[in-house]
């Protein structure tokens, strides 16, 4: 499964969005807008949580600008690899 599809499922679990499937998350899909997912604060760090435990990261919201990174799983992706290289 590529990371686009694993950072999906995550969002799903984590969230608990049970009524959502992966084919419904498009990879330049908001997450945090009205227009996408709609995910609030609560959401944000849960999913950052979620990310850091699922890909063994440690990120510094202040020094990586993290809300840019977490726009969309396509953002997200690029955002993982960039720290796991």
């Amino acid at each position: 499964m590529e990371l686009e599809q694993h950072i999906k499922q995550l969002i799903i679990e984590s969230l608990a969005l049970e009524d959502i499937s992966l084919e419904d998350i498009a990879d330049d899909l908001p997450l945090f807008s009205d227009e996408g997912l709609g995910l609030d604060s609560v959401d944000a760090l849960e999913l950052g949580l979620a990310v850091q435990k699922k890909f063994a990261l440690q990120f510094d919201a202040e020094q990586q600008n993290i809300r840019e990174h977490f726009k969309s799983v396509a953002t997200l992706a690029s955002f993982i690899r960039s720290l796991q290289n």
